[in-house]
């Protein structure tokens, strides 16, 4: 069973009361402080410094005006010619006689063929021209330079020709070398080389061809 307090003892049952009480007594001590004490003394202070006066005057806006454009630059003096330079000078008579009679003028002069003009030679035709022999009579007039046997050089050589009407080689070119003198052997085995002329439309006509060259070897 629960212990009951003393109700003498117990402080709760008097908390309500002594608090009511207080509360009471301290309103009544601040109502008689404000009834009988309602004046504080106040403190002055003394400013003893001058004060000056600052007067403030309106400034009037001013408006700027654009600056004059410079003054020109003064001429360049140029020597006038001296008197006896002018003396020198003889001034032809500027008339025209309308009765003269006027020369022509020469003709033109007469454009000459130009003989030395290089020759056009066609890409492809109808019937392209071709080694007499093939490629093998080619082949035969090779000469194997000795520097690419030593350096065991080989691969192929394209080398373009030029032939004219007859057959002939006129002139050779070299469109894709491997060094080693093998360029130099082909292009003049190339040549040296007899073709049936390329024709076009049944004649004869001037064909560049390219022609393969193998080394190889053996």
């Amino acid at each position: 069973m629960a212990l009951k307090k003393n109700p003498k003892v117990d402080l709760k049952r008097k908390y309500r009361r002594i608090f009511e009480t207080s509360v009471i007594i301290a309103l009544a001590l601040t109502i008689i402080a404000f009834k009988y004490f309602p004046e504080f003394e106040k403190e002055t202070l003394s400013l003893d410094g001058p004060q000056e006066l600052v007067q403030v005057e309106d400034v009037e806006a001013t408006k700027q005006e654009a600056a004059p454009p410079p003054p020109p630059r003064p001429p360049i003096p140029i020597e006038a010619p001296s008197d006896e330079v002018l003396e020198d000078i003889e001034i032809m008579s500027t008339e025209l006689d309308v009765d003269a009679q006027v020369a022509a003028p020469p003709p033109p002069p007469v454009e000459e063929d130009d003989d030395d003009a290089e020759p056009v030679f066609f890409v492809a035709v109808e019937q392209q021209p071709e080694p007499i022999g093939g490629l093998e009579g080619i082949q035969k007039r090779i000469v194997y330079p000795e520097i690419a046997k030593r350096a065991g050089v080989q691969g192929r050589v394209f080398v373009k020709a030029f032939v004219d009407e007859n057959g002939n080689v006129v002139k050779v070119e070299l469109l894709k070398g491997i060094g080693a003198g093998c360029d130099e052997a082909a292009m003049e085995a190339v040549k040296n080389t007899k073709f049936t002329p390329g024709r076009q439309r049944g004649k004869p006509v001037k064909v560049q061809v390219s022609i393969p060259i193998v080394f190889r070897l053996q």
